[in-house]
């Protein structure tokens, strides 16, 4: 199935299943205002007022609707097949459902709004219900002689017997969707041939897989599709690239092919922005004092500035100046080549147990990540993210040894990231260090984002893998 088709669907399903989510809620609120009126056959709730269902109990839906779809994609719920095993879409939804009622009791508990705990319970299983009820009604009109008219295309594979073999095997996924009627070899077959075909089986589709020494013949039949009306598509694999994904863009008119290895969805990449944004100034106000307290404490206990400032490699290996509360003496970087030989990780980077360097109040900043709070300004200034590899001093970036490490510089650096969720102090080989922050941007969500922030929670708060 084309990206830009399913991309389209998944819009339409994402808005259907919001709207499923606030009916749930609204429906648990009639429930629990008129249990007594629970019958056989359905909720006597229409035309009564919905109890204690207040404006403002409405500002929940204001946390339910980005909740419920963080929870869904966090799940997996919208990377799954159509036709998905019922076993497998009830338990995503069964999670997600509780979830996103687990989410709402703690955000009433932390507004303090009044109001029962057993609305939150209704939710989740009506929810789970009418979600489950959409997926089963989905199911049976794709299945359905209207839906498979609509829905399934009947297609030819035209290439090299190799090519179309490789495709077909890669279409398996696809397969309640799409119909190969025929595989042609662009080198035994006529254009004349290919049209009779087209016309004699009602072709929705060509599919073009083919090397580039047989361009001149897939002109030939692109042109020939195009004149019958019949949608050509060319698989561009002919540029061999084990890392990156290829999508078609266009650059002033001109349509353009473009490789990239990190995140390119533009909606959750500026959703990322707005989390970023949003939860900087959530941790600015809820850290102030803990940070105005650090600060008393790094003038009154050591000579020298309260902020340490470091240029860091950002995106692309762009420099900034990244913030930290000072925890080492201020001659901390001469010291630094002194101590070289005691370097416990390998490759380019510098870290040893019990520095000693760092001063008395550094260490308990450093054991409980508080020397890293400034850098929530970085993420104000855009230069970080919540989330992202850790930024490595520009030196230290220079001094890379494989050029396939630099990838990690393909997105903004992060104040949490996989590495400092996996133990850290656990891990003293660079090459680690890096493949953790590849797998991190291989697989990004949101919901990737999230899970890594509240693995981050345990992680401050005991202070586990710091030094």
């Amino acid at each position: 199935m084309l990206r830009r088709d399913r991309q389209l669907r998944i819009k339409i399903f994402q808005w259907v299943d919001m709207a499923l989510f606030a009916i749930s809620l609204w429906l648990a609120h009639g429930v629990r205002a008129h249990w007594q009126h629970f019958y056989l056959f359905g909720l006597d709730v229409f035309g009564r007022p919905v109890g204690d269902f207040t404006s403002e109990n409405f500002s929940l839906f204001l946390v339910l609707i980005p909740g419920a779809f963080l929870a869904l994609d966090w799940q997996g719920f919208y990377d799954r097949p159509i036709f998905a095993p019922r076993r497998q879409t009830a338990a995503i939804l069964a999670r997600s459902s509780v979830i996103t009622a687990v989410g709402l009791v703690f955000i009433q508990f932390m507004l303090q709004r009044p109001g029962g705990r057993s609305v939150f319970v209704f939710f989740a299983f009506i929810s789970f219900a009418l979600m489950f009820l959409k997926e089963e009604l989905i199911r049976s009109i794709y299945r359905s002689k209207l839906g498979q008219a609509q829905y399934r295309k009947r297609i030819v594979l035209v290439g090299a017997p190799d090519d179309t073999q490789r495709l077909r095997a890669r279409m398996a996924r696809g397969q309640d969707e799409l119909e190969i009627m025929a595989e042609f070899d662009l080198g035994q077959i006529s254009i004349e041939h290919l049209v009779v075909f087209l016309h004699t089986h009602s072709i929705n589709t060509v599919i073009f897989n083919a090397r580039h020494t047989l361009f001149g013949s897939v002109e030939k039949a692109i042109q020939a599709c195009e004149l019958e009306g019949i949608e050509a598509w060319l698989v561009a694999d002919f540029f061999q690239t084990s890392i990156s994904r290829t999508s078609l863009d266009d650059l002033f008119g001109q349509p353009v092919l473009v490789f990239h290895s990190g995140p390119q969805n533009p909606w959750p990449r500026l959703a990322k922005l707005l989390v970023d944004f949003s939860g900087a100034l959530v941790l600015l106000l809820v850290f102030s004092v803990p940070m105005l307290i650090a600060a008393i404490l790094i003038k009154l206990t050591s000579p020298g500035p309260i902020l340490f400032r470091q240029q860091r490699s950002g995106v692309n290996g762009k420099p900034f100046t990244m913030y930290k509360f000072r925890s080492m003496v201020t001659d901390a970087e001469q010291l630094k080549q002194e101590l070289a030989q005691l370097n416990e990780m390998s490759g380019p980077v510098f870290k040893i147990t019990n520095d000693p360097r760092v001063t008395k109040i550094g260490r308990l900043l450093r054991k409980y990540s508080i020397d890293e709070f400034p850098q929530i300004f970085n993420v104000l200034l855009g230069e970080m993210s919540l989330v992202g590899p850790r930024p490595l001093p520009v030196d230290e970036v220079n001094r890379f040894d494989d050029p396939a490490h630099r990838r990690r510089l393909s997105v903004k650096p992060g104040l949490t990231c996989l590495w400092q969720v996996s133990g850290r102090n656990a891990v003293s080989d660079f090459k680690e260090w890096v493949r953790l922050d590849l797998e991190y941007i291989d697989n990004w969500s949101l919901g990737l984002d999230f899970k890594i922030l509240l693995r981050t929670i345990p992680v401050v708060l005991f202070g586990k893998g710091a030094s």
